[in-house]
C-alpha cells in the first residue's frame, strides 16, 4: 500500500516538444529523437523520486496523450473530416471540443507502447514503477456513427475489441515483470454529469450500459491477473486545464465498487467541489485502498497542506483511514500540451502530496 502517489503523466520538457516537432518535420532522425526522449524520461523520474512520492511513472512522455496505448499503436483509428463534438468546460464556461479522430476500421494492435515505456523506465527507476493503460471505454469519443458503424454494429462491440487490446498490453507488462498497473477510466466519472449522460445517450451509449457491461469489460481486462498491484483511476476529464463533468460519485459508486472488484485500489479525483462529498466512499470494499486525488494538477496555486490533511480526516469518516492514500487529482499532461502550470508548480505539488502523507500517516 502506498500513501503518496502520482497518477501518470508529467509535463513534457520544452526540449522534448521541440524534438518531436523536428521529428515530424523530418529534420531529426528517429534514433536522435529517441535519445532525447530517453533523457526526458530520466528527468521526470528524477523529479518524482526527488519529491518523495512512493511510486513513479515514466511520465507518459512517449505518448501524444494518455490514451496512446490504444490510439497511437493500433490500426483502425484515423483523422476524420467530421469529428465528434464533446462536452467540455473551462473556468470561462461550457464549450464543445471536437475530437478530430474516429474509429474507422477494425482495432488491431501494431506494437506495444507500454512495453517500450516499462522496459526503459524499469532500468532507471529506484522506486516502484507504475504503468498506465487506458480503459476500453475511453474510446467513447471516437465512436462516430458516420464512420464506425461500418465496422462495429454498436459502441460496445468496439469497446470489447479495445478491451482485448488492453488485456494483451497488461499481459505483456506482467510478463516483463511490472508490479503495478493502473487502468485509466475517466469516462466513468464523467457520467456523474447530466450533460455528459445526455451526450452519451444520444450517441447510443446509455450510461446504464456503460456502468454495467462497460465496467465488466474494464474489470475483465485485469481479472485473473495475480502478483501485480492493480488500480483504476477516475477523473472528470483533464485536457489542457479543461474538464468534462461536475458532480459527486453518488451516481456511479455502487456500480464501480461492486463491478470493478478485481482492482486493489481506486484512485479518485477529489480536488475541488466538482467532485462532491466523500459519502460515496462508504460503499467501497474496506479490504481495498482508496487514494484521494486531493492536489490539483489543473491550477498553479499550491493548496495549504493543513487543508488537504483535514480533507483526509473528512474522508476517514466514511472509509478506514488506514486504507486511504493521497495523490494528485490526475496527470499533469494528459495531452502533450499539458495543463496550464509550470514545471516548478508540478514539483511543488508532488512534494505537497508527500508532505500530506507524512502529516497524516507519519
Amino acid at each position: 500500500m502506498f500513501r503518496a502517489e502520482v497518477v501518470g503523466s508529467m509535463l513534457r520538457p520544452t526540449y522534448l516538444a521541440g524534438a518531436r516537432a523536428a521529428l515530424e518535420a523530418g529534420t531529426l532522425s528517429p534514433a536522435e529523437f529517441k535519445r532525447i526522449e530517453d533523457r526526458a524520461v530520466d528527468q521526470v523520474i528524477a523529479v518524482q523520486e526527488g519529491s518523495g512520492v512512493e511510486v513513479v511513472t515514466d511520465g507518459e512522455l512517449r505518448r501524444f496523450m494518455f490514451m496512446g496505448p490504444i490510439t497511437e499503436t493500433v490500426e483502425g483509428i484515423e483523422v476524420v473530416e467530421h469529428g465528434n463534438p464533446m462536452p467540455w468546460a473551462n473556468p470561462d464556461g461550457e464549450l464543445d471540443w471536437v475530437l478530430p479522430t474516429a474509429v474507422t476500421g477494425p482495432l488491431r494492435k501494431k506494437r506495444s507502447l507500454v512495453a517500450e515505456e516499462y522496459s526503459y523506465a524499469r532500468a532507471r527507476a529506484r522506486k516502484p514503477l507504475k504503468v498506465t493503460v487506458p480503459s476500453p471505454m475511453i474510446l467513447y469519443g471516437l465512436w462516430n456513427p458516420r464512420y464506425t458503424k461500418a465496422v462495429y454494429k454498436d459502441a460496445f462491440e468496439m469497446f470489447a475489441a479495445a478491451a482485448e487490446v488492453g488485456r494483451s498490453e497488461i499481459q505483456e507488462l506482467v510478463a516483463l515483470g511490472c508490479e503495478y498497473i493502473q487502468v485509466d477510466a475517466p469516462e466513468l466519472a464523467t457520467l456523474v454529469d447530466p450533460r455528459v449522460r445526455e451526450w452519451a445517450e444520444s450517441r447510443g451509449m446509455p450510461p446504464e450500459r456503460m456502468l454495467t457491461e462497460g465496467i465488466d469489460l474494464i474489470n475483465g481486462m485485469v481479472e485473473g491477473i495475480s502478483g501485480v498491484r492493480l488500480a483504476i483511476h477516475l477523473c472528470r476529464g483533464n485536457n489542457a486545464g479543461m474538464w468534462m463533468a461536475s458532480g459527486g460519485y453518488d451516481e456511479i459508486a455502487e456500480a464501480l465498487f461492486k463491478r470493478a472488484g478485481a482492482f486493489d485500489a481506486y484512485l479518485l479525483e477529489y480536488d475541488d467541489e466538482r467532485s462532491g462529498s466523500f459519502e460515496p466512499l462508504a460503499q467501497a470494499p474496506d479490504d481495498r485502498q482508496v487514494v484521494l486525488g486531493l492536489v490539483s494538477t489543473k491550477r498553479a496555486g499550491e493548496e495549504p497542506r493543513e487543508a488537504i490533511a483535514a480533507r483526509v480526516d473528512d474522508a476517514a469518516r466514511h472509509f478506514p483511514r488506514e486504507q486511504l492514500g493521497v495523490s494528485t487529482q490526475c496527470g499533469f499532461a494528459s495531452i502533450a500540451d499539458g495543463n496550464p502550470i509550470s514545471e516548478e508548480d508540478q514539483e511543488r505539488k508532488l512534494r505537497l502530496v508527500t508532505e500530506v502523507a507524512e502529516t497524516v500517516w507519519g
